[in-house]
């Protein structure tokens, strides 16, 4: 099936282990062909990976977000090195770059502590709370709050994957709207 040609143009964002890319924290990926199958035949798909992207290794030592869930610190789990700083800074330039694609959506890993959007965990004096969002993906709902996000799991839900859907054409068309009522100074 090839892309619709009213769609091919339409970006959306996406943790790239999810597109198959070997960027896991184990030298891995969690290629999702249910998204690369059927979102990858509608749109343009633009990978992103927080922790390659500010600079981490493949394979690396695993993290987790620590401390206050309003404001999570980034912790490597054995040597206990704080990465947020590194990661913020990655996020403040990558979230300007994406400006630039245009992005009418984004996908995102859950239960990362970049890219996990809902109920990552945030570990408190040892205890996981489920209450936190990835550094990464609140940047990008921060900088971006009118775009469709969701994460992958919740896109086997085809109801919640036909709405994720229409939202990011409804972002399309919202963006296109601008641009004719808005045209480009000289």
């Amino acid at each position: 099936m090839e892309k619709d040609i009213a769609t091919a143009s339409i970006k959306i964002g996406i943790s790239s282990c999810l597109l198959g890319e070997k960027v896991r924290f184990d030298g891995g990926h969690k290629h999702a062909p249910f998204i690369t199958d059927t979102m990858g035949k509608l749109f343009t798909l633009v990978g992103v990976c927080p922790e390659v992207g500010c600079g981490l290794s493949t394979p690396r030592e695993a993290m987790r977000l620590e401390g206050d869930p309003a404001a999570p610190r980034l912790m490597t789990i054995k040597t206990r090195q704080d990465l947020t700083e590194q990661m913020l800074a990655f996020c403040r330039e990558r979230v300007c770059e994406l400006e630039k694609e245009e992005l009418c959506g984004f996908i995102f890993k859950k239960n990362s502590p970049s890219s996990g959007l809902f109920r990552v965990k945030v570990y408190n004096r040892g205890v996981p709370l489920e209450s936190g969002r990835g550094l990464f993906a609140d940047a990008i709902v921060r900088h971006f709050p009118l775009l469709p996000v969701e994460e992958e799991g919740r896109l086997c839900d085809v109801a919640i994957r036909e709405e994720f859907i229409e939202r990011v054409l409804t972002c399309r068309r919202r963006m296109d709207r601008i641009k004719v009522v808005s045209p480009p100074a000289p």
